[in-house]
């Protein structure tokens, strides 16, 4: 077999084994590969074997690759050794791990939908995934109009919080050096051609109301500048042009904000354009046909009566999902291909049922016809809300060949689902999975109010992801160096987990780092609110948390008690604080860790500032932050600027302290330091000085701004090792509460993060009462020991807000009550809960799990992941998230098991759903059969 091999590779390359792998080089030149990993080597691209279900994709031009470690991958070495086989015929060359095969067309350049595919299984069903596809620059064709939301952002947010905007959004921001929009064009004929943007620009995060300007490169090198008068205001849109001179052929074209342009305007599309030419009007998408057997977005049907397309919700597949289903009339046809016989088919459709406006959640109905058949009814259960999809099928007669399939609502009331795929196949096919994100992740809540646009990470539902690493800088971990990679390329893993999404995760964990065990502390209770107190103040509420039987683990001290600026000053103020370290240390011979508030600014005024500026060696930038106008931010990239900060903290003298919590919430500190996404940066930073960094992650606050945080290149995938991720300022009602139920499994299943804080209560506004503090506000009592009940089953139950009351004695009797059952019930499970978060650092599985990791075989794991999950391996919760003293709550009950209730003893049968009732001293909590009750 060995000598056909050798025969049929002859002629286009020499063999030579590594490390048990076939690594297949030009015949001239000849390249010498060193690692002892697994590998296939093609050319410029190289292919390296960590697991039957991971598999490294590199492209480097000049064929110089990569082995060192990079800031997000640091275990490429950690993985045992893997048997595989590979192949070349008809010029694809074949890697075949028994999990996935891999298909690599030799020769044919940089990774493309079209020359790299994996095929695995998820389940029953047989996914064939192109990763590289909508990576990199996508095309745009001369004299068409391209909308900004669809091409290559850095940095850059898609928003849609202005009106009259075409497509689906606009880009916006553009608020931080480097960000940028990318595409490609390639011209048929050399000439002159001309850029022109529709764009918005009002008065800005900084106060102005000027014109804007954004580079233009071409290939990399600058073009032009793109200036952006100012329009009437953010929902006004203008045009502006730049003059290209460019040759034939593909050129890559970038929008990018320098050090030297103003930035902070919204792009909604561009086009490339001949000199003088109209700018184009947006193109509808025409109808596609649907293949039979393949999921087809719903989308790209033919929409009526209102039926439109849409992505304000998560964990769609594709461009979006059809909503606008309200009304009789409302729907959508699909022509559905290559049916191979008359008979009966299912057709099966990926839906979200949540509430509609004030109607109740309920059971819903579409019709489905084939051709001029009679309809068929598919009965819609409700789903966990709108960012929570379950599939349904139903039984229709076809014909061979080529059919009409027509969605539509029977009635007014009927329908009101968005409908994101559309499969028809065999009666006995298995339910196919879109390429759909499960979880998602955001770098912080701030001022959300009940709900947010998140990013896809590590897990989709049909068991494949790539991440790519191409962005990631080089990393030492034994000096803590960066360095930029030496040349451009692709470098990205495939990870092919099937339906085994625990798996996904482990090897996240092995290839990326585990995610940080916190002290055994960290998993009781906390108290951070933020309300101006004396050193005094706060040693009676410890002695009262003690006084009233209530548990305190660790209490945070928020900005008041700064000198000479509350917000941003690096001095305690004495009036305050008369010696912070013997108020410490007697917090701590009670039981009681601390932390303190750090924002990363200094006025200029601050007497520390000169020698600040004097280690910065002059670096630091005067901004305006909440501090005032003479304020000044820092790089934390730059390592003169990033001394300056850490000596900063070393003037505080806190040296009985815990931990800083980097409030990064309204300056304009940033990270230059390439390849490193900044929040990762910085919580590095931190967590060398005390163990863990308290703070935001996974981007930058210059990526989309504050309230609409973007991802950026280098991803979510480091932050896990260093940090307790404080997830913002949310707004105080029900509907955050519920967002809330469903985001924290979904962003550990993204990231593989597991240490997640919500603030307790919710930040500010919402639902307030007059509170019992000057100042103060509170919350309903029903909201206030709902939301604690929900943070005793949390990675970090952590009481905070902004001046509202969150302590128990603050509330009626039955929430005063409630909560200190909770609170103490967060004491007795701390054993269990620090067990979850030790088994989450050794296997990936995190700390609060969604219930398709468990159970990913069912639709309503799926379905009821944003209403319920796994507390570590055995307490199902389902927080309640309705108003009331009482409330009812449906519960899905996992098959397989037995579920005990927590508090009462019922028990339910697996494989069912009931309502389930509680008072404000109960809360839906069951134990798997089998296991004890923690």
């Amino acid at each position: 077999m060995r000598d056909l091999v050798r025969r049929r590779v002859a002629a286009a390359a020499s063999l030579v084994l590594v490390a048990g792998g076939l690594v297949l080089t030009p015949s001239s030149p000849a390249r010498a590969t060193t690692t002892k990993l697994q590998t296939v080597v093609s050319g410029n691209a190289r292919f390296q074997v960590l697991s039957p279900t991971l598999i490294r994709t590199e492209y480097s031009p000049g064929g110089r690759f990569t082995d060192k470690d990079t800031f997000n991958v640091i275990g490429r070495d950690d993985f045992a050794p893997t048997r595989f086989a590979r192949r070349i015929s008809q010029g694809w060359l074949t890697i075949e791990t028994g999990a996935a095969t891999l298909r690599y067309r030799v020769g044919s350049g940089p990774f493309t939908a079209d020359n790299l595919t994996v095929r695995l299984k998820a389940g029953r069903q047989t996914v064939t995934a192109a990763p590289w596809a909508g990576l990199g620059a996508p095309d745009c064709a001369p004299g068409a109009l391209c909308e900004a939301e669809a091409l290559a952002l850095n940095g850059v947010s898609v928003a849609t919080d202005h009106r009259d905007f075409t497509g689906q959004g606009f880009a916006a921001g553009f608020e931080g050096t480097g960000t940028s929009l990318a595409f490609a064009v390639t011209p048929a004929a050399a000439g002159a051609q001309q850029l022109t943007v529709r764009y918005a620009n009002s008065t800005g995060g900084d106060g102005q109301n000027v014109a804007r300007t954004l580079t233009v490169t071409v290939d990399g090198v600058a073009a032009g500048t793109l200036t952006l008068p100012p329009t009437a205001n953010w929902d006004t849109w203008g045009l502006a042009s730049v003059p290209l001179n460019l040759t034939a052929g593909r050129h890559e074209i970038s929008l990018v904000r320098t050090a030297t342009d103003s930035g902070n305007a919204n792009v909604d599309s561009l086009a490339v354009l001949a000199p003088g030419a109209a700018y184009p009007a947006p193109t509808p998408p025409s109808p596609q046909p649907c293949a039979f057997g393949a999921v087809c977005e719903a989308d790209t049907g033919a929409q009526a009566g209102g039926a439109r397309l849409a992505d304000d919700h998560n964990g769609y597949s594709g461009d979006g999902f059809v909503a606008g289903l309200e009304r009789t009339g409302a729907g959508v046809a699909l022509t559905v291909t290559g049916v191979p016989a008359a008979g009966d088919y299912r057709v099966q459709l990926r839906y979200a049922n949540g509430q509609a406006g004030s109607q109740p959640v309920q059971t819903r109905t579409m019709t489905v016809t084939a051709n001029d058949a009679t309809p068929v009814t598919a009965t819609l259960p409700s789903t966990s809300g709108w960012d929570y999809w379950r599939t349904q099928s139903v039984l229709i007669s076809l014909r061979a060949g080529t059919n009409t399939v027509a969605l539509g609502c029977p009635t007014d009331q009927s329908c009101n689902v968005n409908l994101d795929t559309v499969a028809v196949t065999a009666k006995d096919a298995p339910v196919l999975a879109p390429h759909a994100p499960l979880g998602g992740y955001r770098r912080g809540l701030d001022n959300v109010n009940g709900g947010a646009r998140t990013y896809g990470g590590l897990l989709y539902q049909d068991g494949w992801s790539l991440l790519d690493d191409s962005a990631s800088a080089l990393y030492r971990q034994s000096t803590g160096a960066v360095t930029p990679r030496p040349a451009a390329g692709q470098d990205g893993y495939v990870f092919a987990y099937g339906q085994d999404y625990r798996r996904g995760l482990r090897e996240l964990s092995t290839l990326t780092g585990p995610t940080k065990l916190l002290p055994r502390w960290a998993y009781g209770v906390w108290y951070s609110e933020y309300y101006d107190r004396t050193a005094a103040e706060f040693q009676d509420i410890v002695s009262r948390f003690k006084s009233e039987g209530v548990p305190l683990d660790v209490l945070v001290v928020d900005t008041d008690f700064k000198a000479p600026d509350k917000w941003n000053g690096w001095g305690v103020d004495a009036t305050r604080f008369p010696d912070w370290n013997a108020f410490a240390a007697k917090l701590r011979s009670q039981g009681v860790r601390t932390g303190l508030n750090v924002h990363p600014s200094i006025l200029g005024s601050d007497p520390k500032f000169a020698r600040a500026q004097e280690i910065a060696k002059g670096k630091l930038q005067r901004t305006g932050c909440n501090g005032g106008p003479d304020c000044y931010v820092f790089d934390f990239g730059d390592p003169d600027q990033l001394k300056a900060y850490f000596w900063l903290h070393d003037q505080i003298g806190a040296k009985k302290l815990d931990f800083w919590w980097l409030d990064w919430c309204c300056d304009a500190s940033r990270s230059t330091q390439a390849g490193v996404t900044p929040d990762a940066w910085i919580n590095q930073k931190y967590a060398d000085e005390t163990g863990f960094a308290f703070s935001r992650a996974y981007g930058s606050l210059q990526a989309g701004g504050y309230g609409n945080p973007g991802p950026v290149p280098a991803g979510p995938w480091a932050d896990k090792r260093t940090t307790l991720h404080f997830t913002g300022d949310t707004i105080s009602n029900w509907e955050t509460l519920r967002f809330e139920v469903g985001y924290t499994p979904g962003e550990s299943s993204a990231t593989g993060l597991a240490a997640i804080s919500h603030d307790i209560g919710g930040h500010t506004g919402g639902l307030q009462e007059p509170g019992s503090e000057p100042g103060s506000t509170k919350l309903p009592d029903d909201l206030y020991a709902r939301w604690v009940q929900m943070g005793t089953f949390q990675p970090i139950d952590r009481l905070h807000s902004n001046h509202s009351d969150r302590l128990p004695w603050q509330y009626g009797e039955a929430a005063n009550a409630s909560a200190k059952k909770f609170l103490n019930l967060r004491r007795k499970l701390q054993p269990y809960t620090y067990a979850a978060a030790a088994e989450a650092t050794r296997t990936g599985t995190p700390i609060v799990r969604a219930m398709y990791l468990a159970y990913p075989g069912e639709q309503d794991a799926y379905a009821t992941a944003g209403s319920q999950y796994m507390y570590g391996r055995d307490l199902l919760v389902a927080p309640v998230t309705t108003p009331g003293t009482t409330a009812s709550t449906s519960v899905w009950f996992p098959p397989g098991s037995t579920w005990t209730d927590y508090f009462t003893g019922k028990r339910y049968a697996g494989g069912t759903t009931a309502s389930v009732t509680t008072t404000l001293d109960t809360m839906p909590v069951f134990v798997r059969s089998g296991a004890p009750r923690p």
